[in-house]
């Protein structure tokens, strides 16, 4: 897993003008004024090494890395965890557990995916316990912001369940929903595909993107008991294929990628009863892209000024600024991702660098960003890793 510089091939995107093209040398003079900026500011000293788990598509499942943000190097520290097919990742209010979901037909002998979760000591992962899904597929977890309930996500079995936590320990499913709504996409949407879990700034709801139904479900959440009761859902445009819903730091503005149109759903989030209204939709594609497409994450800086989204097959990221207010989006411009199908991205914990989890090319990407204009890098250098699904700074 040796780091290899990487060079951005063909331009992709309408706006390149406002993307700073960095050579390998350019690239780490970054990296090195960064350090300098750094050592005279106290403020903006980064540790020398962090631990970095990666969820991968593989029989290893859970990969460790240290990363430096001084010079923006990931180094393999071998396999975390072996958990196979490992597709999401996150990490406990305290980080003392990680919980993984992996995408498996079978666990225990029941036609379902593994929600599993691990003790964290000193960057290491101690297995500690393990519980059925609901359904084969099992591609997202999320935590409530208690602590105390997880909430699972199954492509294969268009399914969604909850469980309760204690001292890390996952309790069994606590609740289950198997969704039957399909959409008009005869090859996407021959049925349910449950893709994502979230929960409201408040913590009172809980959210299922169904990518099949081209719905987010949304429910009401008892924290205490991690009983989930419907309360509505927000239906998006036919065949757009609801994949991610991120919450602006606003508290009132979500953002929901749609896979299969790549589009993003801007919404309004009511406090009142949880309910999500669109705002305005975003097209993602270049005009007069016809190829394939699937639109996939969505990042959003710690401050609200900027927010990106990532889209695969023709494989580009996409930044905009936003209205910390508003949550109102404006283009920037599109830029490389560094490799093909990217998965999963996101900023490191200075936000000077935006890591990308390149599925299909094996590799995660690095591209310096600038916090004050949003813009990343159009070149960077790549780290080999195996079907990188997860990237997840401890």
């Amino acid at each position: 897993m040796a780091a290899g510089g990487w060079r951005g091939g063909r331009p992709i995107g309408d706006n390149l003008s406002a993307m700073k093209n960095l050579s390998r040398r350019d690239f780490l003079m970054t990296a090195s004024a960064a350090t300098l900026a750094a050592a005279a500011s106290p403020s903006l000293a980064a540790p020398s090494r962090e631990r970095v788990f990666i969820g991968s598509n593989t029989p290893d499942g859970i990969l460790a890395f240290d990363w430096s943000p001084a010079t923006a190097e990931l180094t393999p520290a071998g396999v975390a965890a072996k958990v196979a097919n490992v597709d999401w990742l996150t990490f406990s209010p305290g980080r003392e557990f990680l919980y993984a979901a992996a995408e498996l037909d079978s666990f225990n002998g029941k036609p379902t995916g593994e929600v599993a979760s691990f003790r964290v000591v000193n960057g290491e992962l101690h297995p500690h316990s393990a519980q059925n899904s609901a359904g084969a597929g099992t591609c997202h977890v999320a935590l409530d912001h208690s602590g105390r309930v997880l909430l699972s996500a199954d492509y294969g079995g268009g399914s969604a369940a909850s469980f309760l936590i204690t001292e890390g320990s996952l309790s069994p499913a606590v609740w289950t929903e198997h969704y039957t709504v399909h959409g008009p996409n005869k090859d996407r949407q021959q049925s349910a595909h449950a893709h994502f879990a979230s929960f409201s700034p408040d913590n009172r709801y809980a959210y299922i993107n169904d990518l099949g139904g081209d719905a987010i479900h949304i429910y009401s959440l008892n924290a205490a008991t991690a009983e989930l009761t419907p309360a509505g859902a927000y239906h998006a445009r036919a065949g757009a294929g609801c994949r991610t819903l991120h919450f602006h730091p606003n508290g009132h503005t979500a953002y929901c990628v749609n896979e299969l149109d790549s589009t993003v759903d801007v919404l309004g989030w009511s406090r009142a009863d949880g309910s999500l209204t669109l705002a305005t939709r975003i097209e993602l594609l270049p005009a007069g892209y016809h190829g394939p497409t699937r639109a996939c994450d969505t990042v959003i800086a710690k401050d609200g000024r900027f927010v990106y989204f990532a889209n695969r097959d023709n494989d580009f990221l996409y930044s905009f600024r936003a209205n910390p207010a508003t949550g109102a989006l404006t283009p920037i411009g599109r830029s490389n991702c560094g490799g093909k199908i990217p998965r999963n991205f996101v900023l490191d914990p200075t936000e000077r660098w935006m890591l990308v989890a390149n599925q299909d090319s094996n590799n995660v990407s690095v591209f310096a960003r600038n916090a004050e204009t949003g813009v990343l890098a159009e070149q960077g250098k790549a780290f080999a890793v195996p079907a990188p699904m997860c990237i997840l700074f401890a």
